[in-house]
């Protein structure tokens, strides 16, 4: 099973079960979801919110529209994702809305596993780019397409579980990462499991990570979870 990274995602769509059963799918994979039926407040909310992803209905109520929006968020130079959701199934409304400014099209009626995949890959691709393979904090090295980890330009082998923390963490670099986070998504945990089992996976990725006297990267925020930062960026205690 993939790791899960939670995000926010704003479900614009008029029908109210059709809604209920997008959210409720997207808040059993543990994002954060938020509805709206009315074209001028998912408008308003999709312009002025951070969203990693917007699911948009085509047809809506008050006389704007799901290319509306999409249009008029393009115009305002917004970026965040956007699945075009209709019952327009034909070739030249696809096309539509495409050229509208949207980044997928998936027509109605639809299988929500197929809805979960083409999201997660528009979130994904969003949030890493197309080409990037390699991450890096400091002198610390991590190449995604070969699994290789370099502190300094000395290899680190780790275990499966360890790579997959440490791509979590220099993937947001700086960010105080929460437990909860992690056990989302390193340990597919969707509950807190009530262990010390990231605590002591920490300690001894960074047993291996600093081996030599090398300045410790990744950080403890007390109560909450864990940061990585270049030595001299740490957060105060």
């Amino acid at each position: 099973m993939g790791a899960t990274v939670q995000w926010r995602c704003l479900v614009v769509e008029d029908d109210a079960d059709n809604a209920r059963y997008i959210a409720n799918g997207f808040r059993a994979l543990g994002h954060v979801v938020v509805i709206c039926r009315d074209g001028l407040d998912a408008l308003s909310r999709a312009s002025q919110e951070r969203w990693d992803l917007i699911i948009l209905d085509r047809m809506l109520p008050n006389d704007v529209d799901g290319l509306t929006i999409l249009t008029t968020l393009r115009g305002l130079g917004k970026k965040t994702p956007v699945l075009v959701l209709s019952a327009l199934s034909a070739l030249d409304e696809r096309v539509r809305g495409l050229k509208a400014g949207g980044d997928d099209y998936l027509s109605k009626p639809f299988a929500f596993s197929e809805l979960a995949a083409r999201a997660e890959a528009l979130v994904r691709r969003a949030r890493t780019g197309p080409d990037i393979r390699t991450l890096q904090v400091a002198d610390l090295r991590l190449d995604l397409t070969t699994r290789q980890v370099e502190r300094g330009g000395r290899p680190v082998a780790l275990q499966p579980r360890e790579f997959r923390l440490l791509a979590y963490l220099m993937s947001h670099p700086g960010q105080v990462i929460t437990r909860t986070m992690l056990l989302e998504a390193v340990w597919d945990y969707q509950f807190d499991p009530q262990t010390n089992v990231i605590d002591v996976q920490v300690s001894r990725l960074r047993s291996k990570l600093d081996a030599g006297g090398a300045p410790s990267l990744i950080h403890t925020v007390r109560g909450i979870g864990y940061r990585i930062a270049a030595a001299g960026e740490e957060p105060p205690p």
